[in-house]
């Protein structure tokens, strides 16, 4: 398996990278700024605001299968453009896609979301990730396209280092607590993303984690893991702010859990103190 990881360098990219390597497959990753050092990887500088960058890396690596795990957040030209560009190069050398999206695509307007829900974002970020699933859609259709929630890991997320800082009082902020996610760890959802790359099962997926939990609930958790004062985490209700976003996005990842062996534990699972 030859397997290009675009966004290689972020939190996730840097764990589907991890795995894949370590399974044996012929990885190549791109970066935006710097690249990671992880054995049995190689590595390409990419920006995708530029066709041509992205031609020369597709070209010289020559991948059988690419997984689009970059976060442009909501700068249109990375997120939503580049996702196009990415679907369009891969389907003209005949590339197996894996697209990353997000629950923000969903305005919370209804709960559970399944895989059968479409997009209604409420945020630029949201636009832009339910721009570029529908492109890659429409223009591969043979692609994987699966949304995902809160990514955790084992402190490096940003959700991670946010409780830090709060309960070191070192930033400034609020937890909601009427903000649900379904958190799911980045080693779950890199494996079941592999395992999409090597399946060849095209549509939408789902793979969010089984707990739902409200962002303050979450951190909780996280701070007890990491032996932090959870009462020193500041709570609040987003409804009371005018923040934009969704407030309850519940990922129904049934479906998809019937055909992905990995399973994708909840957050009370895996960040349960041992």
């Amino acid at each position: 398996m030859k397997v290009l990881i675009i966004g290689g360098s972020g939190f996730l990219g840097t764990e589907l990278v991890r795995q894949a390597a370590a399974a044996g497959w012929e990885t190549a990753a791109t970066y935006c700024s710097r690249p990671r050092r992880i054995p049995g990887a190689s590595w390409y500088q990419l920006d995708l605001r530029d066709p041509g960058d992205l031609d020369e890396v597709l070209d010289t690596v020559a991948p059988c299968t690419v997984i689009n795990a970059t976060s442009g957040q909501s700068d249109w030209a990375v997120t939503a453009d580049g996702s196009v560009r990415v679907a369009m190069a891969a389907t003209k050398r005949g590339c197996r896609l894996v697209h990353v999206s997000s629950d923000a695509v969903f305005s919370g307007s209804r709960t559970p979301y399944d895989e059968s829900c479409l997009p209604d974002p409420v945020t630029p970020y949201g636009a832009a990730k339910a721009a570029a699933e529908t492109a890659v859609r429409l223009l591969a259709p043979g692609a994987a396209v699966a949304r995902t929630s809160l990514i955790i890991g084992h402190g490096g997320s940003v959700h991670e280092r946010m409780v830090h800082a709060l309960a070191a009082g070192t930033r400034e902020g609020v937890l909601f607590t009427d903000d649900i996610r379904c958190p799911v760890h980045v080693e779950d959802l890199a494996s079941a993303l592999r395992e999409l790359a090597l399946a060849g099962r095209a549509g939408m997926c789902h793979l969010a984690g089984a707990d739902a939990l409200s962002r303050h609930e979450l951190g909780v958790l996280i701070a007890r893991r990491d032996g932090l004062d959870a009462t020193r985490l500041p709570a609040g209700r987003r409804a009371d702010t005018r923040m934009p976003g969704a407030l309850d996005v519940r990922l129904d990842s049934s479906a998809t859990q019937e055909h992905v062996c990995t399973r994708l534990r909840g957050a009370r699972e895996f960040l349960q103190v041992r």
